[in-house]
């Protein structure tokens, strides 16, 4: 990456370590940070199962001073469009004030010999900014059983721009702890910027 500072130096080793693309992953982050200084990231790579074929794909989170950046990159086999594999990657960039909630959902084994600091087995952080959002609707009802009324609709609509699941087994513990320290200071750079 073009600066020398320790955390930039950091986040490229991170994505070199994941492996993926390492050169095509760490350009497109590069770019959507520009000049601006890194104050915390989190490197994710993700493997599923699609049917018969394995998939992999690296979500980059960056925090700087004004803005949250994602990255994700996914790779493709080939297929009637392509006749070679390929892989897409896209950043987007978001203002600080415009994140609206930052989740972060913690398991521990064991709840009742928990001891404060132990470190969670799984973690999801899920952050929303208003970009995408998720409707669940039911058809409504009221207390009579008799009742053929049409009551409409009732539901929830939930921010759902991101979410990551961390877990120990599957990530490692140093994964989960990565993804504590990423949130909680996502979590305090948008409280400064609602002062």
């Amino acid at each position: 990456m073009a600066k020398t500072s320790t955390t930039t130096q950091g986040l490229r080793a991170a994505i070199e370590r994941s492996g993926y693309y390492p050169a095509l992953v760490a350009e497109a982050v590069e770019a959507a940070v520009g000049g601006e200084t890194i104050r915390s990231y989190l490197v994710h790579q993700e493997t599923t199962f699609d049917a018969n074929e394995v998939r992999r794909h690296v979500t980059v989170l960056v925090l700087t001073g004004t803005r949250f950046i994602v990255s994700h990159t996914d790779e493709q086999a080939a297929d009637s469009t392509s006749p070679t594999p390929y892989a897409t990657t896209s950043t987007e960039s978001v203002k600080l004030g415009r994140i609206s909630s930052v989740v972060l959902s913690r398991v521990v084994a064991n709840p009742e010999k928990y001891v404060p600091g132990t470190p969670p087995r799984e973690v999801v952080l899920t952050i929303g900014w208003g970009a995408v959002s998720r409707i669940d609707l039911e058809p409504a009802a009221c207390g009579d059983p008799n009742c053929e009324a049409d009551h409409g609709y009732t539901g929830n609509s939930t921010a759902d721009d991101l979410s990551l699941r961390v877990s120990e087994a599957g990530d490692g513990p140093d994964a989960v702890r990565q993804t504590l320290a990423f949130a909680q200071c996502l979590s305090e750079a948008t409280a400064d910027t609602a002062r």
